[in-house]
């Protein structure tokens, strides 16, 4: 519901406002003169204010550069005396959005109210448009690690291209992430976005998602319907959990990469379409391709430009970047002061393994927003299984004659890769590292799967 605030010290005028605006599905709040509706809006920001412009105490007009002061975008309406044309045009130029002038038609004042509320609407939508957009541009991407680096630096090099990307990582790496910045700083910017993930919706409904259906295609296909692709035409499609997707839609999504066309479900028109395609998973495709899950020719499709996301245990330095702009943006959402994290905590922090990645670290750190009840995060506000023993890594002793460490190191990635069957991938998270570390110590160490 609508709260507007009536300042006018006319106890008359206060109630016709009142009973006109009854049953409009309002809240109305009044106050008698200028500083008492400042204090009103100081403690709770009405959505309209109705300002008469003479008032005791504080004039209407000094009311309204008060108002303005403590919030520029809260729409105002000034209440002004017939033949005082001159203040309301000064009212109009420090910031009032209309006026109306004394005796007012009620229904003229109906109008210019619903009016003030919709484009206070509209600029509230588009503030959060403009958030949004940019967060999509790659801006919250936080890393100053080497491998981090390595990243940005190949995502600003292929953003200009037209080159399929496939971008793998851990759950919780920032895929998407990694995506919206190579859309958004690409020459298809200003072209349509769309993501599908792939591993939210069953075949049936993927295809007809993807490219689209004809009427009486199949059951419930009660109109046609354009698929993501033809609505990406010009654009980039972002196709999250590619490794979800089954054998025979990969045939299909084959034809849409090599062709560049597609059929709806149900159709036989030809579409040709020009679309950049961004694909994700967390899945190891080549293993898949082993096991006869995944195409190898679609995967050389997608793996034109292969960008892998480091995990957050292999990027140690950006945990403290990651910890202070996760602070500073729940803060912000939830309306409280600026938090810090002592040294101690923040160590613990850095120690941590996050097998849950950079999703992991944020829901942890929003938790602590929420319910710290100090301005101050030490270690006893963190978590219990984050001072668990078992979650900071296994610290040896070294022998007093010393050791090979190359030859512990090879040992240990044998024992992970047979523990395993030679699944690089489960390997790599039993070592704590990266499917890309692991294959180049694997080659560092020339080890081979005898079997």
């Amino acid at each position: 519901m609508k709260r507007i605030l009536i300042a006018d010290d006319e106890r008359n005028m206060v109630w016709a406002l009142k009973r006109a605006l009854k049953d409009e599905d309002y809240q109305v709040i009044s106050s008698e003169n200028g500083e008492e509706a400042i204090g009103i809006i100081k403690q709770s920001e009405p959505d309209l204010v109705l300002l008469d412009m003479r008032m005791p105490k504080m004039n209407g007009m000094e009311a309204l550069k008060n108002i303005k002061r403590i919030n520029k975008d809260i729409p105002v309406i000034m209440i002004t005396a017939h033949g005082t044309m001159g203040s309301a045009i000064e009212a109009m130029k420090i910031g009032a959005l209309d006026y109306i002038s004394k005796p007012f038609d009620v229904e003229e004042l109906k109008i210019i109210i619903r009016k003030a509320l919709d484009i206070r609407d509209m600029t509230r939508q588009i503030e959060f448009l403009t958030d949004e957009l940019r967060n999509e541009t790659g801006k919250e991407i936080i890393g100053e690690s080497n491998n981090m680096k390595q990243v940005l630096d190949i995502v600003n090099r292929v953003a200009t291209s037209n080159a399929t990307v496939l971008i793998t990582g851990e759950s919780g790496t920032g895929k998407e992430l990694i995506a919206n910045a190579i859309h958004y700083t690409s020459d298809r910017a200003k072209m349509p976005y769309i993501k599908v993930n792939c591993g939210a919706l069953p075949e049936n409904l993927l295809e007809s998602e993807l490219f689209g259906h004809e009427k009486g295609s199949f059951t419930g296909a009660i109109s046609k319907k354009l698929g993501r692709f033809e609505r990406a035409d010009g654009g980039t499609i972002f196709l999250d959990e590619i490794g979800e997707i089954s054998l025979s839609m990969q045939v299909k999504l084959l034809r849409v990469l090599q062709e560049k066309e597609l059929e709806r479900v149900g159709g036989t028109e030809t579409i040709k379409v020009d679309v950049r395609v961004l694909a994700a998973t967390n899945k190891d495709l080549e293993e898949m391709i082993r096991e006869g899950s995944f195409r190898e020719d679609l995967y050389y499709r997608l793996n034109v430009i292969p960008l892998e996301l480091p995990p957050l245990r292999d990027r140690k330095n950006d945990i403290p970047l990651l910890v202070q702009y996760f602070l500073d943006k729940y803060c912000k959402e939830i309306g409280r002061s600026k938090m810090e994290i002592t040294e101690g905590a923040l160590e613990i922090l850095t120690k941590y393994q996050w097998k849950g990645n950079i999703r992991e670290l944020e829901n942890i750190i929003e938790r602590l927003v929420i319910l710290s009840r100090s301005n101050i995060i030490t270690k006893r506000d963190l978590p219990k299984e984050l001072i668990s023993s078992d979650n900071h890594p296994v610290e040896y002793t070294l022998p007093e004659e010393g050791i090979n460490l190359d030859k512990v190191e090879k040992s240990l990635i044998i024992q992970a890769l047979e523990k395993v069957n030679f699944n690089q991938t489960q390997a790599a998270k039993l070592l704590g590292i990266s499917r890309h570390t692991l294959l180049y110590r694997i080659d560092k160490h020339s080890i081979r799967n005898e079997k």
